[in-house]
C-alpha cells in the first residue's frame, strides 16, 4: 500500500529588535504567535498539532525581561523565567510564585519557560497562574492602539482562553507588595517535570486567599474571612469544577483541594 506524504507547510519567523516593531509587526500580521521561551509553542510544532504561518520571536526585546519593584509594587516582565522567579529576593516578596516554578520542569524549561508564556498559554493547569491570582496580579496588555490593564482574573476567560486581542502582546503583570504568608502546593503523578492533577496556591494575610488550578475551565478564586479557617479547605472544593481524564477523576480532585488547601493552611498560619 502506498503511504501518502506529508507536506509541513513552512512557518515564517519575524524578529523584532524592539517592543514598537514588535507591535507593529502584530497589527500587520494578527495570526502571529508570539514565542520566547517556546516549552509550549514548540510541542505543539513538534507533534503538527499546531502550524501558524507566522511565528513572532520576541526573544530580543529587553523591555519583557526582568523584574523591577516601584512604589510598592512588583513589575514582571513577560519574558521573566521560572528560574528567575526561584531566586532571591524575588523568591522572598512573592514565595508562592517561587514555589510553583520549582515544580515547572526540569532546569531547561525552567531556564526558557517564562511567565508571559503560562499567561498567554492560559491552561488550566498553568503553575504560575494560581501565586500571580494569590496576590492580586494585574496583567499589562500593549498593541499600536495603546496599552490598558487587566485583572487576572478578568484575563482568563476559558479553556486555554484569554482577553488578549488579536494585535495585542502581553508586556507583564504588576503585583502590590503586601505582608501576609503564602504557600503553592500540587498534586501529580511525581513531584515535579509533570502537570498538575490539581494545583492550589494559598495567601494569608487580612484574609484567606486561595486560587486552585487543573479544577476547572480556568483557575478559580476563594476567599473568605481568617476565621472561618476550619471550613475554608471544603469551601475551595465546592468552589471547583473538576472533570474526570486521564490524570484524575473529578471526585479525586475535589477530595485533593481539601487535603492541599489544609496543608496551606497549617503551613501559613503556623
Amino acid at each position: 500500500m502506498q503511504e501518502e506524504a506529508t507536506t509541513l507547510r513552512a512557518v515564517d519567523v519575524l524578529t523584532p529588535r524592539t517592543l514598537d516593531e514588535a507591535l507593529r509587526l502584530k497589527a500587520e500580521h494578527a495570526e502571529a504567535v508570539p514565542i520566547q521561551g517556546g516549552t509550549d509553542v514548540m510541542v505543539d510544532l513538534n507533534f503538527d498539532r499546531a502550524r501558524p504561518p507566522v511565528l513572532l520571536n520576541l526573544n530580543e526585546l529587553a523591555e519583557l525581561r526582568g523584574w523591577s519593584q516601584t512604589n510598592g509594587a512588583l513589575w514582571l516582565g513577560a519574558g521573566l523565567t521560572y528560574a528567575e522567579a526561584m531566586q532571591k529576593p524575588l523568591a522572598e516578596a512573592l514565595p508562592a510564585l517561587a514555589e510553583a516554578a520549582r515544580t515547572v520542569g526540569g532546569p531547561q524549561i525552567r531556564n526558557r519557560g517564562t511567565i508571559g508564556g503560562n499567561l498567554g498559554t492560559s491552561s488550566p493547569a498553568g503553575d504560575a497562574l494560581p501565586p500571580l491570582l494569590v496576590s492580586g496580579a494585574r496583567v499589562k496588555l500593549a498593541s499600536v492602539r495603546g496599552e490598558r490593564v487587566v485583572p487576572l482574573q478578568e484575563f482568563l476567560v476559558g479553556v486555554k482562553r484569554n482577553a488578549l486581542a488579536a494585535d495585542e502582546l502581553i508586556l507583564g503583570v504588576s503585583v502590590d507588595v503586601r505582608e501576609g504568608r503564602e504557600t503553592f502546593m500540587k498534586v501529580g503523578p511525581r513531584n515535579a517535570m509533570v502537570i498538575a492533577v490539581v494545583s492550589l496556591a494559598l495567601r494569608v494575610d487580612g484574609e484567606l486567599t486561595a486560587a486552585y488550578g487543573s479544577a476547572g475551565p480556568v483557575p478559580g478564586v476563594v476567599r473568605a474571612p481568617l476565621d472561618e479557617a476550619d471550613s475554608f479547605p471544603q469551601r475551595v472544593a465546592e468552589a471547583a469544577s473538576p472533570i474526570d481524564d486521564v490524570r484524575g477523576t473529578a471526585a479525586y480532585r475535589r477530595h485533593s483541594l481539601s487535603v492541599l488547601a489544609k496543608r496551606a493552611l497549617e503551613r501559613c498560619l503556623a
